[in-house]
């Protein structure tokens, strides 16, 4: 596989828009993380977030957000002759948008690739080969799945359940109320929470926690903020109860994790000096 470009995380404002009538001279992998529209044989299609497209070269290019922001991982290349066959042979639709409804784990892959990619590795190309044609059978399983579960008939909550989630991990300081959640989809409490468990493996409540803590690892690594603002800022008004909940997740306490993270800091600087 030749890699021409790739991008992970990119976050783009109302205003962005795509118009390529002639496509492109290679292959574009999009990892969709946000609504979008795709215009596909004339017409704009409402992708959810959780969707993955693939153009091959030449095919017309036009998509744009359908929230006030647009979110995706890109990838050009250009397959080589059994990566074509893998396609293929994986069912893996073309110039359409797909949706999957999770793309967590595939846009995990693109991470590791665009590390790899502008890496000094000096097997970089084997190793983003190796995460391309993983990728290739994620996306797979992912189409066969989401065709079992397009015949279920909890299929229509996918949409907004992917945007719910998507928000949690987005906004982790917000105050997230389920009954607020469950009135979106116009469900019950218990039945809201039940569709969630089922469709994350991970209840709402827990996918909460687990963004908040994440956004007080980062402020402790990246800020001096004291524990206690720390906790403010993610959500977690009792001091005592947040070190209580980050010690459970990390088996730290908040202040040990930071001065964890500097002495590795301390030690890594101290190796490259």
């Amino acid at each position: 596989m030749r890699m021409d470009e790739i991008g992970y995380n990119h976050r783009h404002d109302r205003t962005f828009y795509i118009d390529r009538p002639e496509g492109t001279g290679d292959w574009l992998l999009l990892i969709i993380k946000s609504p979008a529209y795709f215009r596909v044989d004339g017409k704009d299609i409402r992708t959810p977030a959780g969707s993955f497209i693939i153009y091959a070269p030449g095919i017309p290019q036009h998509y744009s957000p359908a929230c006030e922001e647009y979110f995706d991982d890109w990838i050009h290349f250009a397959p080589d002759d059994e990566e074509l066959d893998l396609i293929h042979s994986l069912d893996i639709p073309l110039n359409r948008p797909v949706a999957v409804y999770d793309v967590n784990d595939i846009s995990a892959i693109a991470r590791n690739m665009c590390f790899e990619q502008y890496s000094s590795n000096p097997y970089k190309s084997s190793s983003v080969d190796l995460y391309f044609r993983l990728m290739l059978y994620k996306l797979g399983e992912k189409v066969s799945s989401a065709a079992d579960k397009s015949k279920s008939s909890e299929s229509a909550y996918f949409e907004k359940l992917m945007w719910i989630r998507e928000s949690i991990y987005r906004w982790p300081s917000r105050d997230y109320s389920i009954d607020d959640m469950a009135k979106e989809l116009s469900l019950s409490r218990s039945r809201f929470q039940h569709i969630y468990t089922a469709t994350f493996g991970v209840s709402v409540n827990k996918d909460v926690i687990t963004s908040r803590l994440r956004k007080a690892a980062e402020l402790l690594r990246t800020t001096d903020l004291s524990v206690k603002d720390i906790g403010i800022m993610t959500g977690y008004g009792n001091t005592s109860y947040f070190v209580k909940l980050f010690g459970s997740a990390y088996g730290i306490t908040p202040l040990q994790y930071r001065n964890a993270e500097k002495d590795d800091k301390n030690k890594e600087e101290n190796n490259e000096a």
